[in-house]
């Protein structure tokens, strides 16, 4: 199967089924998903939902973090992963946010990553479904599904190459949702170590397991 065809299936199978897909973060305003997104990193989205009622009724803007201590944040984050370092980014992003951005998150990838605990992987997510850009947010789910459909090469290494072939090759007008496409699929389908290939509806077109199917 040509790339091009691979692509196009892909779009094809999960524009219709999944046409609204969205992030299983729970928010309801930029600065909520910003915080819930830093808070996420090598946690799962589940831990995080549990968390943030609590912290965004203390923490409702980012003017009330940077008022706020790390050790105060850190004890509303504490059951989360890296809690000390969260903290810290959390109280650094609240300052910088209220002193130079007028209390309201930044739009552009160059403000969005000049924040505490704020990657490329961050900034791509809220320019995606905040100010829906185009912009591609390459997590572990999106970097291992995307090279097991064959969507990208394995000579694509890091994170930022895949978010490369990824923006060459979707349509502008797809490429938010589809990084919520290859996210839910790669946390209940096309799992990392056991893959669920028996209950996916995209082995016609996926590389993996047209390679690895059993012979008959």
């Amino acid at each position: 199967m040509l790339k091009k065809e691979r692509f196009q299936a892909f779009v094809e199978h999960f524009s219709t089924r999944f046409p609204e897909a969205e992030t299983e973060l729970q928010y309801t305003n930029p600065f909520e998903l910003l915080v819930a997104v830093v808070l996420s990193a090598q946690c799962t989205d589940k831990r995080i939902n549990q968390v943030t009622p609590a912290l965004f009724k203390r923490f409702p803007d980012a003017k009330s973090l940077a008022d706020s201590s790390v050790e105060e944040i850190f004890s509303y984050i504490r059951s989360v992963s890296y809690p000390n370092n969260k903290a810290k980014h959390l109280l650094g992003l609240g300052q910088k946010i209220t002193d130079l951005f007028a209390g309201e998150v930044p739009e552009t990838m160059d403000d969005l990553q000049s924040l505490p605990g704020v990657g490329r992987k961050t900034a791509n997510v809220i320019a995606s479904v905040i100010y829906n850009q185009p912009a591609m947010a390459v997590d572990t789910h999106v970097f291992r599904v995307s090279q097991r459909l064959g969507l990208v090469p394995k000579t694509a290494t890091t994170p930022l190459k895949v978010e490369m072939v990824l923006i060459k090759n979707l349509p502008d007008e797809v490429i938010a949702t589809a990084h919520h496409w290859l996210i839910l699929h790669g946390r209940y389908i096309c799992l990392a170590r056991t893959p669920q290939c028996a209950k996916c509806e995209i082995t016609h077109f996926c590389a993996f397991y047209q390679k690895n199917q059993p012979k008959v």
